[in-house]
């Protein structure tokens, strides 16, 4: 199974709430930092909510 390479290019500072949420669930803190997901529909929609925030690559 194909991973995901997540990575956090813009600040959450006076972002939804709900959003700050979803990026914490991504287990991204701060601005910069990358973390490796599966690819699977949870992941795919959590991205999909927050694609402003973060950047996408396949791992």
């Amino acid at each position: 199974m194909a991973n995901l390479k997540i990575t956090l290019v813009k600040s959450t500072i006076g972002a939804v709430p709900k959003h700050k949420k979803t990026v914490e669930a991504l287990g991204l803190k701060k601005t910069g930092r990358t973390v490796v997901l599966p690819d699977n529909a949870a992941t795919r929609g959590m991205v999909k909510q927050v694609q402003h925030l973060v950047k996408v690559e396949e791992a």
